[in-house]
């Protein structure tokens, strides 16, 4: 037996560019199948739109599969939207009732300013990678994979925290659009493990200073970032950035 259809009310945010002020307008998308995921709804939006001569709405997307971090939208003010553990690819229209009004707006960060519509510049987050997420050890030949003996409770603290796509859900949550959880999913996972302990302090304490310039607000505990975090990291990371940065100044 098919599934009703619903009907979906939507107040999405239309900004032309960065240096036009943008608003609210209001759409409606009938006929939508409950199984659709939030990004296809919008695609049947834009098609509408389109064949009304009118401008699409310009939203971020790849993978569609909850891997790659590129989607990213507000939803009735929760990053990424109402379901725990899901990037917006991922959510379903079935969540929603028919009839309902959807308020979709962009991540909203000084660090991250707007393009267009829904579409926002991360790429402060790549700047923050390049000062330090990564090993610079110079290997050689790959190594037997047991000659470097992990503890089984690192690796998979380690792996937890590597689990982070960066797509910003954290700093868009936090009401002073912090990007601790971020950065200290990045330090921890490395620094939890021994191939990158070499570099830890030298990689704490350029990361963190990355943050601070790019303009991203300083953490204060309120949690709001693991709650939207899709792929569910603890703050605990933060904790252990902390330290991991408080040990560098010993160094």
């Amino acid at each position: 037996m098919e599934k009703k259809r619903l009907t979906i009310n939507l107040k999405v945010w239309r900004q032309k560019d960065a240096d036009s002020k943008g608003q609210f307008v209001n759409y409606t998308v009938k006929d939508v199948n409950p199984d659709m995921s939030f990004l296809e709804m919008l695609d049947v939006l834009n098609e509408d739109l389109i064949k009304k001569d009118e401008t699409p709405i310009e939203f971020d997307n790849d993978c569609r599969e909850g891997i790659c971090g590129m989607c990213g939208a507000v939803i009735n003010g929760t990053a990424h939207g109402p379901e725990s553990g899901m990037t917006t690819c991922e959510i379903r229209m079935r969540m929603f009732k028919d009839n309902d009004t959807i308020v979709v707006e962009p991540f909203r960060a000084r660090a991250f300013p707007i393009i267009k519509d829904l579409v926002v510049d991360r790429s402060a987050l790549d700047r923050i990678m390049q000062k330090g997420g990564y090993t610079s050890v110079r290997t050689g030949g790959v190594p037997e994979a047991l000659s470097t003996p992990v503890p089984k409770q690192n690796a998979d603290m380690a792996m937890d925290m590597a689990a982070c796509i960066g797509c910003g859900a954290c700093v868009a949550a936090c009401p002073n659009a912090s990007a601790a959880l971020f950065v200290s999913a990045k330090v921890s996972h490395l620094a939890l493990m021994p191939q990158g302990r070499p570099e830890a302090a030298r990689r704490v304490e350029r990361m963190v200073a990355q943050m601070d310039e790019e303009g991203f607000g300083a953490c204060s505990n309120h949690g709001e970032c693991e709650a939207v975090c899709p792929k569910e990291i603890s703050i605990i990371g933060i904790a252990r950035m902390r330290r991991e940065f408080w040990k560098s100044m010993f160094k």
